[in-house]
């Protein structure tokens, strides 16, 4: 394996790419004058952004807080999948939750994954499975851009929008360039293909197909406790996009996907005729996933667009002897009108959304325990929402929502978002927003529903609640030549009626009810961005987050697992005449809660830590563009995060004089990945 190592010393903070172009802006008695300079346009000052209203606007007219990032941004540190790509979001962190198969999710904000909404194109594509075993599968060739709104956003989007929306705009046909290629390789053997292409038919129709495939099949133990430090991988993705351009400008789109995964981890000498067995550990997750979406605006004087989307995943997976097989579809069907009256911008939509989920647990048996249940829940939901244009500063947006599920019945949302711009720079928001989720206890669960314990919901469960105030405020300092961005945002998120499972009261049960209590989610962030004239960009952002839980019986705060109350991003782009740029980036993490066994040996808190990575690109006239670097400079990597991994099947662990301490395997204690130091390289090509 070759190994390059690179020491730097950098200023921390943190850029977005460069694109040469010249703005005007002096601000002369609280009016926008001309002055020259260079502001970066992938920093996306006044982006067009759709995730706050559903509807397209301008981001500095929304009165809710939206960060967006675009595909030049996520180049900076080149990764085959948008689960990896997103650490670069502040305050947004990829959860790795198994040290073998490094399954994972995303939590914003410190609050799990299962409270995040993932959106395609505004629509629901990913949830409960998917959450899993499918992010891993979204390659970034796909995304134009993502949007994220960190804080409940229920009332426009329903059950999971408890802790934030992430939402990742596809590219669109119609813009969309000839040819593009991006072909990746590191020393660890990882080989991500990327290749899109466009045809047109005609000047109104435009369709782009997509294919992406990963492999990584290489073995490799730096830690030497017989584990693979990361699941080998074998994926592929396939996306076709449609695009219409029709009369006045109206939308059609449809899309397809489908993903392929062959993910395996375990014991170095675990090949696939043991899967399944208790011979040689190994975790083994095949996926099979069909997605289809689209939307399409009725031909009529009035803005009515209806958007629709379904989504099929088959889930064969092994845990050691334990098997996990499971069968998820989601249908989704969302029609809104949009009529603006004088100041007031009027949005008013219903929704449908049914979901059936299977799988081989107790989770899906019938009261009696003898026969098979699957779950089979349709969501029915309306919203309406007014944004009232008071005058030019002043913006306040009023929404409200209401769903209805057959098992906890009508659920409310509201929310509240007030837009303050007393100058052209300055844009202060204030929101108040509330969520709620609709809760399939089993998908999240299912390696503790994987045994024979007896799954008891003692109470008519009610459905988790949460309630958000954020204070954002941005400001936009031009001097001289030179651009500093700042955005600030102040959050609290209060919980209700969350879902937790009871795992000791009984050892041959598991109990389900609300908890009786609160949980917290409160804390502060900022975005800094500074953008010279040429040659150097910077920026960082820091986010300080406390979450916890408090029952009322026990009175003592529960720090949430993997959740540092201290985190970041920084980076350092400096671009010489030539086209030849130096990209420095990565995260930084305090410590956080990690979930230990009783008497365990290993730290319940992690270390302070960062993830750095160098690149260095050079683009051409012709269109093509290298680039190369290291990952993980620093060559980071958690200590023992397996227990036992010498007795994986626990056949010796009731051995008092080999394991006095009555240790089990434990796979769950991993915070980061055990990838460590590596190079990688690769080029790019578009044709426009």
């Amino acid at each position: 394996m070759i190994r390059i190592y690179f020491f730097i010393i950098f200023i921390s903070s943190f850029c977005y790419s460069q694109s040469e172009s010249k703005d005007s802006i002096t601000i002369e008695n609280d009016t926008i004058k001309e002055q020259n300079f260079n502001i970066d346009k992938t920093a996306t000052i006044d982006d067009i952004v759709i995730t706050g209203a559903v509807k397209s606007m301008a981001r500095s007219k929304s009165p809710v807080a939206i960060e967006i990032y675009n595909q030049k941004f996520f180049q900076k540190n080149p990764t085959p999948n948008v689960f990896e790509a997103i650490a670069m979001v502040n305050g947004v962190k990829p959860q790795l939750n198994c040290s073998v198969c490094n399954t994972g999710d995303i939590h914003i904000n410190g609050l799990e994954g299962a409270y995040t909404m993932i959106l395609i194109d505004g629509m629901p594509i990913v949830s409960s499975l998917s959450t899993v075993y499918g992010l891993s599968g979204i390659p970034n060739s796909l995304v134009e851009k993502i949007e994220v709104i960190k804080g409940p956003a229920s009332s426009l989007y329903g059950s999971e929008a408890m802790g934030g929306v992430i939402n990742i705009i596809t590219k669109n046909a119609l813009l969309a360039p000839k040819l593009h290629i991006d072909l990746m390789t590191t020393t660890w053997n990882e080989n991500n293909v990327d290749f899109a292409t466009k045809f047109n038919f005609g000047e109104k129709i435009a369709s782009i197909l997509s294919v992406n495939y990963f492999s990584y099949q290489e073995k490799i133990d730096q830690n030497n406790d017989n584990f693979t430090d990361a699941a080998l991988q074998n994926r592929i993705s396939v996306f076709n996009k449609w695009n219409f351009k029709r009369k006045e400008n109206r939308q059609a789109s449809f899309a397809l996907r489908y993903l392929y995964e062959d993910r395996n981890g375990g014991e170095m000498q675990w090949e696939k005729r043991y899967r399944g067995g208790d011979e040689v550990y190994g975790e083994s997750v095949y996926t099979n996933r069909v997605e289809a979406f689209g939307m399409y605006q009725l031909p009529f004087k009035e803005t009515i667009i209806t958007q629709f989307s379904f989504n099929y995943h088959d889930q064969n997976s092994v845990y050691g002897d334990q098997a996990f097989l499971a069968t998820q579809k989601v249908s989704f069907a969302q029609t809104y009108w949009n009529k603006v009256v004088r100041n007031h911008d009027f949005t008013a939509g219903i929704t449908f959304k049914k979901t059936f989920y299977d799988d081989n647990t107790p989770g899906t048996f019938s009261q009696d325990g003898q026969t098979n249940k699957p779950m089979n829940s349709p969501l029915l939901g309306m919203f309406l929402q007014d944004q009232w244009t008071i005058n030019d500063k002043n913006t306040l947006l009023l929404g409200f929502r209401l769903d209805y599920d057959k098992v906890h019945h009508a659920v409310h949302s509201p929310r509240l978002a007030w837009k303050f711009s007393p100058y052209p720079l300055h844009i202060l928001r204030l929101n108040f927003g509330t969520g709620f989720r609709v809760v399939n206890l089993f998908t999240e669960d299912h390696a503790a529903l994987t045994g024979s314990r007896e799954v008891i919901i003692k109470n008519n469960l009610k459905p988790e609640r949460s309630y958000n105030g954020n204070l954002n405020y941005i400001w936009k300092i031009p001097f001289g030549n030179q651009f500093l961005n700042l955005d600030t945002s102040a959050f609290y998120t209060y919980f209700t009626n969350k879902i937790v499972g009871d795992f000791d009261t009984h050892p041959d049960q598991i109990l389900y009810d609300n908890l009786d209590g609160f949980g917290v989610s409160k804390g502060a962030s900022i975005n800094m961005e500074f953008k010279f004239t040429k040659p150097l960009s910077l920026n960082i952002g820091l986010t300080y987050n406390e979450v916890y839980q408090k029952q009322n019986s026990v009175g003592k705060k529960i720090q949430q697992l993997h959740a540092p109350k201290w985190s970041g991003t920084y980076g350092v782009t400096y671009e010489f005449n030539n086209n030849l740029v130096i990209d420095f980036t990565g995260q930084f993490y305090g410590s956080m809660r990690l979930p230990i066994l009783e008497n365990d040996y290993r730290p319940e808190y992690s270390p302070l830590f960062t993830l750095a990575n160098i690149q260095v690109s050079k683009k051409f006239q012709s269109g093509f563009e290298i680039y190369t670097g290291v990952k993980n400079l620093f060559n980071f990597t958690p200590k023992n995060p397996l227990m036992r991994p010498f007795d994986p099947f626990d056949k010796d662990i009731h051995n008092t004089i080999t394991n006095p301490q009555g240790y089990s395997f434990d796979t769950t204690y991993g915070y980061a990945s055990m990838q460590g130091i590596r190079g990688f390289m690769g080029v790019r090509f578009n044709l426009k």
